[in-house]
């Protein structure tokens, strides 16, 4: 990265939106104008797992699912390039624009800004494994005052592949050296063996709750993400997306209802 975009991502945060966050649209809108008032730069990744989920039932095919990652077959690939990079993507633009925030959407496909191979171990079909981040469309969307909206579909050797949305807001937070990684979910953060929200975690602890099975299914790819860019990216916090303004909350009022990661 070039020194100019070293200064421009200083201030940038990467948020991953998930379906938690989308029954409280006006507040998260909200949220992401003040975060921009107060000098941040939004970089936004979503998923869309229970679209593609619906859209597969709706052609007589269920979802299967290995350690929170989804099986994809060549159908199960088409559906998701329409969902994540049409449906779900054009939708969120629109409720930004809307809501008088400028907003780009683009898949990992665009631009090539996002490399993948496939993954292997376990062999989920067209599911890729990032290898590289791009960053100069993000960088210069952000500078033309824009938020770019990112689908998590990668570009592979041999055409599109799927990449699960934590993984891919992971690599675009560690590329941009962002000040943040931020996952809106549906659960209120990291939670013990006796269910309590855990408010701040460790990489040696979380990867012993890991090998206990504490942390499991979906929460996975969330904690694998946090800890992946901790080396390049001062924190990664799992908020809890059913408040209605927990990003503000976390980025500028210092109090974060969820579990933040740092590499001590």
């Amino acid at each position: 990265m070039s020194d100019a975009s070293a200064v421009a991502a200083t201030r940038t945060v990467v948020i991953k939106l998930g379906g938690a966050a989308l029954p409280h649209r006006e507040a998260v809108l909200e949220d992401l104008r003040a975060a921009r008032a107060a000098g941040f730069r939004t970089v936004l990744v979503h998923g869309g797992g229970p679209v593609i989920s619906a859209w597969l039932q709706r052609i007589g095919k269920e979802p299967v699912f290995v350690n929170g990652l989804r099986q994809t077959d060549a159908e199960t690939l088409d559906v998701a390039i329409m969902a994540l990079a049409g449906k779900v993507n054009t939708e969120l633009v629109a409720v930004l624009q809307r809501g008088g925030t400028p907003a780009v959407g683009l898949s990992g496909v665009d631009g090539g800004f996002i490399r993948a191979r496939r993954q292997t171990e376990p062999d989920l079909g067209f599911v890729g494994q990032v290898e590289s981040v791009d960053t100069r469309p993000l960088e210069a969307l952000s500078a033309a005052g824009y938020v770019p909206v990112v689908a998590p579909i990668a570009l592979g050797p041999d055409g599109p592949l799927n990449v699960n949305a934590d993984t891919v807001a992971g690599d675009v937070a560690r590329a941009l050296g962002a000040v943040g990684l931020v996952f809106l979910t549906d659960v209120a953060g990291v939670k013990d063996r006796a269910g309590d929200v855990m408010p701040a975690l460790d990489r040696e602890r979380a990867l012993a709750l890991q090998r206990e099975g504490v942390i499991s299914g979906g929460m996975i790819p969330k904690v694998d993400a946090c800890l992946r860019v901790l080396d390049r990216v001062p924190q990664a916090t799992i908020l809890d997306g059913g408040r209605p303004h927990a990003i503000v909350e976390h980025l500028l009022e210092g109090r974060t209802p969820g579990t933040v990661f740092t590499a001590a």
